[in-house]
């Protein structure tokens, strides 16, 4: 019998980190963002992200926080709801710097309150990175919805930009709240859409 409990890992790709193996939780946990998709994001925000502050809003295992962190960012604040996650997340960042890392647990759709007060404390922007469970898992639905709505109600002195990494397909109107779309990329049946209020 084969033994299907083999770990899921992926490496950060640059930087300070760069090689360092992040665990990632099980599948019908979270859905870990493609390479792909990774190196185009990081390609798109390279220079920017340095002394950045970061939010990575549905986290997982925090690759993409992480990978932030790891090519000069100096903040990110991690939002993660799943138990199994966090667990994982936690492992993760004592890999890399925990000082320049918080992990705000629990429903992000409530927590986003927390960590907007947090910004507005220390006087900064953030990049948001919004990469929600897929609607077509069970229980999502919604899922879209909510997201659309919570960018729609992030103050515009807390944010530089906003990123969501979306199934390919799903229409994101061109304006949301103070936020309109700069552009949206495709990899398969993943899209990654830009907005800021500039």
């Amino acid at each position: 019998m084969k033994n299907n409990s083999k770990k899921l890992t992926k490496r950060i790709i640059a930087g300070k980190y760069k090689g360092k193996t992040l665990q990632l939780p099980s599948k019908t946990t979270t859905r870990s963002s493609k390479a792909i998709v990774l190196e185009s994001f990081f390609n798109t925000l390279q220079f920017d992200i340095i002394d950045a502050v970061f939010v990575e809003v549905f986290s997982g295992s925090g690759s993409i926080g992480l990978e932030a962190l790891s090519r000069g960012a100096k903040q990110i604040y991690f939002m993660e709801k799943d138990r199994d996650a966090l667990k994982v997340l936690k492992q993760n960042i004592a890999l890399t710097d925990p000082n320049a890392c918080e992990v705000f647990s629990g429903d992000s759709f409530e927590n986003i309150t927390q960590v907007l007060a947090r910004l507005r404390k220390m006087k900064q922007k953030a990049y948001f990175y919004i990469d929600p469970p897929f609607s077509i898992r069970e229980g999502m639905e919604d899922i879209y919805d909510k997201t659309m709505a919570l960018i729609a109600s992030l103050p515009v002195e807390s944010v530089r930009m906003i990123i969501i990494e979306h199934m390919t397909g799903l229409e994101i109107a061109q304006n949301l709240g103070s936020y309109s779309i700069k552009k949206s990329k495709k990899f398969g049946n993943t899209s990654l859409t830009y907005l800021s209020a500039e």
